[in-house]
């Protein structure tokens, strides 16, 4: 009788197996983030086309939050029941769904159900995906996880806003063919999720075995310490949403910049700076990197309202770069003090918390300038945008300060 040989992967191959795994997860991130900002350059032609105000576009760049607080909320925890690979196959089919609900878009209503589908997607995905890659890369190294994480986030970010700027101006039809190559990317992501490696030893078969119960609080012991942490991200999330969601108006109206190339290119500006302030920064302090954020958000919207008071390009690069270093400090720090100061066994729930914060950093301020701009002008807007920042800031610096021994 023959004797069955069952075939056991050299070491060769389990880290070649690793690695490819390892760039699928990065490329997961960096495609679902991608296509967020692939209507950044959009939103002015969406505005003409349909004819709706400012407020309007603010509220429909905020619907995506709606989605990311359902995933965090509802869906935070089910790639740790059904595995990684089905949760990324999931949040895939559902940023395909909301693109395609972009393509054929022919009304408002259509915008908010593809930012909501957006944000439901990317929210899966990045959880599924950061968490991941965690299990992907040595133990020994956790923080190289958060970098990649971060570093894939940004460059989706980037990336995806300025090709679709470049298609919106030198491609035809430019509501559909950056939805269409967006749509490519996606099913390429889909083919190398299905070839990934699985990392969740025992994943759920049954849906009607996964817990859906949401999970997110900040223990008393910690509340104070949890300030500084929480506003950090609420300001560099506040930045970030404004450089997407306004800025390209910013450029048609204030600076008579009416390239949409150019409009995504200033936010490829925002996400590298991000990307690459992150990787640098990675020996210094996280404490040390939120304060210096928070220093730095003071400067950086005094440079932003300058742009626009000086209709100056230059300004709003300059403005735009050093945004970057204050949200790459701030998402950066912010995010690693909290993993410090969280009790071992509420871990979760704690970054959960701030990961609420940082999602209504993405969408208040933005709305908050929507109605101002209807009500008085972009300039007011812009300026009770920049007080509203610097007190925050100073408050978080205040409790930075003070808790920094705690």
């Amino acid at each position: 009788m023959a004797t069955k040989h069952t075939s056991v992967p050299s070491r060769a191959e389990s880290e070649f197996s690793r690695t490819a795994t390892l760039a699928t997860v990065a490329a997961l991130i960096a495609v679902l983030f991608a296509g967020s900002t692939v209507v950044t350059p959009l939103y002015v032609i969406y505005e003409r086309q349909f004819g709706f105000a400012q407020v309007t576009l603010t509220l429909i760049y905020a619907a995506y939050v709606i989605g990311n607080l359902a995933a965090l909320l509802v869906f935070g925890r089910i790639s740790d029941q059904i595995g990684r690979r089905r949760t990324a196959a999931i949040a895939t089919a559902i940023a395909i769904i909301g693109a395609l609900v972009f393509l054929f878009a022919h009304g408002i209503a259509a915008l908010y159900v593809g930012r909501v589908l957006s944000g439901l997607a990317i929210g899966i995905g990045a959880g599924t995906g950061t968490a991941w890659l965690s299990e992907l890369i040595d133990e020994t190294d956790k923080s190289r996880a958060t970098v990649v994480a971060t570093s894939a986030n940004f460059a989706g970010l980037g990336i995806g806003a300025v090709i679709a700027g470049l298609l919106a101006d030198y491609a035809p039809h430019p509501l559909r063919t950056p939805f269409i190559a967006y749509l490519a990317a996606l099913m390429m992501t889909v083919i190398l999720i299905a070839f990934a490696g699985e990392t969740v030893p025992r994943p759920l078969d049954a849906l009607r075995q996964v817990s859906l119960r949401p999970r997110a609080a900040v223990p008393t012991a910690i509340r104070a310490a949890f300030v500084a942490p929480a506003v950090t991200g609420f300001g560099a999330m506040a930045l970030v949403a404004f450089f997407a969601a306004l800025v390209p108006s910013v450029l048609a109206n204030e600076l008579h910049e009416t390239s949409h190339a150019i409009a995504g290119a200033v936010f490829l500006e925002l996400a590298a700076t991000v990307a690459i302030v992150i990787a640098l920064t990675r020996p210094l302090p996280s404490r040390t990197a939120m304060l210096c954020s928070l220093g730095l958000m003071l400067p950086s919207v005094s440079l932003i309202v300058a742009a626009q008071f000086q209709g100056s390009l230059a300004l709003m690069i300059a403005a735009t770069a050093l945004c970057g270093v204050a949200v790459g400090l701030g998402y950066r720090g912010s995010l690693q003090v909290v993993n410090q100061i969280a009790p071992e066994d509420r871990r979760a729930e704690v970054v959960s918390a701030y990961f609420i914060c940082g999602f209504l950093g993405n969408a208040l301020p933005v709305i908050g300038i929507g109605v101002i701009s209807t009500l008085a002008s972009p300039r007011v807007a812009s300026l009770v945008f920049a007080a509203m920042i610097a007190a925050f800031a100073v408050i978080a610096l205040g409790f930075g300060l003070r808790y920094s021994d705690r």
